[in-house]
């Protein structure tokens, strides 16, 4: 099996006691690459960190809108300087994007824009993938990618309404389909209308577990993909094989 983990953030604390194990476990499930996704500084560093310890971790180094938005402008562009120095140890710019559940202000709202703008203008610059967020600004986060001309754009867990996912679709953004899709009839109808060739998988680990009251793993994988080759009618291997396809040609993967 050729299983793929486009988004989880393997720094955070929930495993820091076990991770050894839960590398091991996505080993053993057939997963070949695991995308870690950095949050803020702190979280960049030791997101590359991991990725020099474990081969399967492949770094991606980003801004996470509500950490961003607590920056200022120096840090901010420290930080880009950061990721643009350390392009070539890196396999996309993620996780960024808008997030206006908690950000109600048009003032930080704002803020988040412009800050997503100069990512999204970085990431062209050292012709990388984008990593993209999009919760409660699902339409801005479309607007802001079409008109700074975006390429190899990863819409994770996109939340957006059907209209807004046949704009991407159209404009052939990759969509990220999280393991929750077991239950969430959203995924599950995103699964459905976009073409097999623009779909990629992701836990989000540890957040969005396929399993109630259990922390998210790599290793879970496998239920996006059976969800998926349910809804499609195909095979899981026709399925898990596609989407490895999809992966080596976003991110470029010879």
């Amino acid at each position: 099996m050729l299983l793929t983990d486009v988004h989880a953030h393997l720094d955070l604390e929930e495993f820091y006691s076990d991770l050894d194990a839960v590398i091991e476990r996505a080993q053993k499930a057939g997963v070949k690459a695991i995308i870690s996704n950095g949050l803020n500084p702190e979280s960049n560093r030791k997101t590359l960190e991991l990725s020099k310890r474990y081969p399967l971790i492949k770094p991606a180094l980003g801004l996470y809108p509500d950490d961003a938005v607590k920056l200022t402008e120096k840090q901010i562009k420290d930080e880009l300087n950061f990721i643009e120095k350390n392009k070539d140890k890196i396999i996309a710019i993620g996780e960024v994007g808008l997030d206006y559940k908690y950000c109600k202000k048009k003032q930080e709202q704002e803020k988040q824009k412009q800050i997503f703008i100069k990512l999204i203008k970085l990431s062209k610059k050292i012709n990388k993938p984008i990593i993209v967020h999009s919760r409660k600004a699902e339409s801005d986060v479309i607007d802001l990618l079409k008109n700074s001309n975006a390429k190899k754009v990863i819409l994770h867990c996109f939340s957006g309404n059907l209209k807004l996912v046949k704009i991407a679709e159209d404009i052939s953004y990759s969509f990220s389909i999280p393991t929750n899709i077991t239950y969430s009839q959203h995924f599950q109808k995103l699964a459905e209308i976009v073409d097999i060739n623009q779909i990629l998988t992701e836990t989000d680990s540890p957040y969005l577990s396929p399993y109630k009251n259990k922390r998210n793993e790599p290793s879970f994988i496998i239920e996006t993909i059976k969800k998926i080759a349910e809804i499609k009618n195909i095979s899981i291997n026709e399925t898990s094989n596609n989407i490895f396809m999809n992966y080596q040609k976003v991110f470029s993967i010879d």
